[in-house]
């Protein structure tokens, strides 16, 4: 096992990783409004019209906004290594080089889930928004608009696929485990549900796209749960 802390070297090796994560955070910010431009026109490619702003107060917001999305992604794996350092006093040899392979699985996780959002949902949710109108209405989509729409369904999954890291995590420490999570399947399928229609449009197709990679997902986490629970019995048996 680790080497024990006292309770103030804790608070003080906590005050300075939060440190670093902030620090991290407005460097990767800063880094990402210079890039802002290229970030933008990759985003707004998806908008077959041409997006209108309503004062220059928009175009500050919405680079802010565009940074900030990408200052989150690129500080992620920093959060992650900051964790494990943090708690790696506390771990044996064997635990360390388990926790460090959650860095790398948390940012590419996260990566995956919004290009899922992006690339398949988005298109879709957002062509079915705009067919709403039939000829109705002269459609001027503001930048700002389009943004928020875009965010608001990319970076939920960026999070929720996060979910099979989170489970394996609370597995080791023995919080989670396989019956558990198969006795709030039936519950937690329902929050699923009411997640996907929450963020999705009201029509079918939309709500199917949503929910399956969300059932896929945490089908996985119990998976990886069953398998770490299999594994806990001939790790204290080897200890002992």
């Amino acid at each position: 096992m680790g080497r024990e802390q006292p309770f103030l070297e804790h608070l003080t090796d906590l005050r300075r990783r939060l440190i670093i994560v902030l620090a991290s955070f407005v460097i990767s910010l800063v880094t990402c409004f210079l890039f802002v431009d290229h970030i933008y026109h990759f985003l707004a490619s998806r908008s077959l019209e041409k997006l209108a702003i309503l004062g220059p107060n928009d175009i500050l917001s919405i680079y802010i906004k565009l940074s900030a999305v990408g200052a989150l992604a690129v500080s992620i794996p920093i959060v992650g290594y900051q964790a494990w350092r943090f708690v790696e006093p506390a771990l044996t040899e064997r635990e360390r080089r388990v926790a460090l392979l959650y860095v790398p699985a948390l940012f590419f996780l996260f990566l995956i889930g919004i290009s899922f959002a992006y690339f398949v949902l988005f298109p879709v949710m957002y062509q079915f928004v705009l067919g709403l109108s039939n000829g109705n209405f002269e459609l001027v989509i503001t930048a700002q608009d389009y943004f928020t729409f875009m965010l608001n369904i990319c970076l939920p999954f960026g999070l929720l696929f996060e979910l099979p890291v989170v489970v394996l995590f609370l597995s080791h420490l023995g919080i989670l485990n396989p019956h558990r999570l198969a006795k709030m399947r039936k519950p937690a399928y329902f929050i699923l549900s009411v997640i996907s229609v929450t963020i999705t449009p009201p029509d079918f197709l939309s709500d199917v796209l949503v929910i399956i990679p969300l059932i896929v997902l945490y089908e996985i986490s119990i998976a990886i749960s069953r398998t770490v629970h299999r594994k806990r019995p001939r790790e204290a048996a080897q200890l002992g």
